[in-house]
């Protein structure tokens, strides 16, 4: 009884634990390694106050920090995937884009059109990470094939901001058709004397690299961006040779002529503004 009543006077007396902090409050970044308070790296833009390091963000929130307030109008939100070949991987490809749409709250991976940078009227697509990595599928496809269309019908300058790790396995074959169906589109926009200003952010490899995302008349890139078609790893076991430094880096492919300009994230509004103005449109 003794033991009994001694236990249940600690638990009594036993300090009431402290108040930890707010989970998510704070993070590392993966780039100089330094906490940084989140609420601080989003008034940032998304990017480290100490580094510059870009963080991946979403489509919509690309969209509020490129378009005028209040311009962006959302084009082509009807189109949903189908599953004609009844893939099953972990789960069935239908029960894997309802977990994404209600993970999300966004339909697919990619949201586009029309809106203005700093009063310029333009088309702007931005392809979705946090949408299955924002793989291009038939409906991220068909939006952008869309959405080029619109800007040549209306003579529109046209940005793709491009953010993927390529075409979506799900869909096999339907999926590669994308790659064809947007270039096909982009050299009717370019017969137009059409605009295309792509933008290359952190990751854009697959089946996007290897078709539209470099088929621009301008191709600006965020800073450290990975931009490749197959991944460094991939490419060092196949061809077994150490890979140079910064190899598939925004800053790598500009200086052997692959991207034109390498802007940070605070300056890029401005530079696509610059951009169309300096095209004539």
């Amino acid at each position: 009884m003794t033991q009994i009543a001694t236990q249940s006077d600690q638990l009594k007396t036993k300090p009431k634990s402290r108040r930890g902090v707010p989970e998510g409050l704070w993070l590392r970044c993966p780039s100089c390694s330094t906490m940084i308070y989140r609420r601080q790296m989003e008034a940032n833009m998304h990017v480290c106050p100490e580094c510059s390091h870009h963080y991946r963000i979403s489509a919509k929130q690309r969209i509020d920090q490129l378009a005028d307030a209040d311009t962006f109008v959302p084009m082509f939100t009807e189109l949903r995937a189908g599953d004609p070949l009844n893939f099953v991987d972990l789960k069935k490809y239908p029960d894997r884009i309802k977990a994404e749409q209600k993970k999300t709250g966004q339909n697919e991976g990619c949201q586009a059109g029309t809106c203005f940078i700093k009063g310029r009227p333009a088309m702007l697509a931005c392809m979705d990470l946090t949408f299955m990595m924002g793989s291009m599928g038939s409906v991220v496809g068909e939006m952008l094939t869309r959405a080029i269309e619109h800007a040549t019908a209306e003579k529109l300058p046209l940005i793709i901001v491009s953010c993927s790790g390529g075409a979506r396995m799900q869909e096999a074959g339907l999926s590669l058709m994308q790659m064809a169906k947007t270039s096909a589109a982009l050299a009717r926009h370019d017969d137009a004397d059409g605009l295309f200003i792509s933008v290359l952010t952190d990751p854009t490899t697959g089946g996007v690299t290897a078709s539209f995302a470099m088929l621009g008349d301008f191709h600006i890139a965020e800073p450290e961006a990975l931009i490749g078609f197959a991944g460094p790893r991939v490419i060092r076991q196949t061809i077994r040779q150490d890979l140079p430094e910064g190899f598939q880096r925004s800053e790598f492919l500009r200086d052997r002529g692959m991207v034109d300009r390498v802007v940070h994230r605070h300056e890029l509004r401005s530079e696509l503004a610059r951009l169309i103005d300096y095209a004539g449109m």
